[in-house]
């Protein structure tokens, strides 16, 4: 019986690179035309390399969208971090919640991916990575749970994540057709109308008094 030639791996040092860009010609393509619609052999073809090859990668198709949800979820996490270092500071959560605008609008093409294939996404989830998403979630909900930072600030806080997340998830598509610096600047107002009144209390000397 004929056998078929095995195609040996690439060497370590490529993966990460070639891995990363399996993962943005996949987002471009179930972005433009669908996660069922697109299949491996169109995804390798788009690289320049064999099917075999991007197995070395990614188990399968559910893995590659999987990998792309997850580069949703970790967007603003390096922000987030710095944030837990100084928790009780309004310019932190300015400067906190500025850098998520800014880490979510150079990954718009996430958002759109996750709208446009959303019964894929919800099909494959797995439990290891609600654990990690559950944990996530827990540490921001803890920060806004802060009996230290006064209620009003919290709640601020909380209004202002949600504006962001819906003009990034629920604008979505509505607003594809505007530039990313437009977007900013009008996601930031409304941010910073939010802040204002917190803002200026915290720069105010009668708050040090009380």
């Amino acid at each position: 019986m004929a056998t078929t030639a095995r195609e040996d791996p690439p060497p370590a040092s490529d993966r990460s690179g070639t891995r990363e860009r399996i993962l943005d010609v996949a987002l471009d393509l179930f972005t433009e035309q669908g996660y069922d619609k697109t299949s491996l052999r169109e995804i390798a073809q788009q690289l320049g390399i064999s099917k075999a090859a991007l197995y070395y990668h990614f188990a399968g198709k559910e893995d590659i969208l999987m990998a792309l949800h997850v580069r949703l979820h970790n967007l603003g996490r390096g922000a987030f971090d710095s944030l837990a270092e100084s928790p009780r500071d309004p310019s932190a959560w300015s400067a906190f919640l500025e850098d998520m605008v800014g880490h979510m609008l150079a990954d718009r093409k996430l958002f759109a991916l996750h709208e446009r294939n959303r019964a894929a996404l919800e099909a494959i989830h797995r439990k290891d990575h609600d654990a990690e998403h559950t944990d996530f979630e827990e540490r921001f909900r803890a920060l806004l749970r802060d009996p230290e930072v006064p209620l009003d600030a919290r709640v601020r806080i909380s209004s202002c994540l949600g504006a962001i997340l819906g003009g990034m998830v629920l604008g979505g598509d509505n607003f594809s057709d505007v530039e990313s610096d437009a977007l900013r600047r009008a996601m930031l107002e409304v941010v910073h109308d939010i802040l204002a009144p917190l803002m200026a209390a915290s720069a105010s000397p009668a708050l040090g008094a009380g």
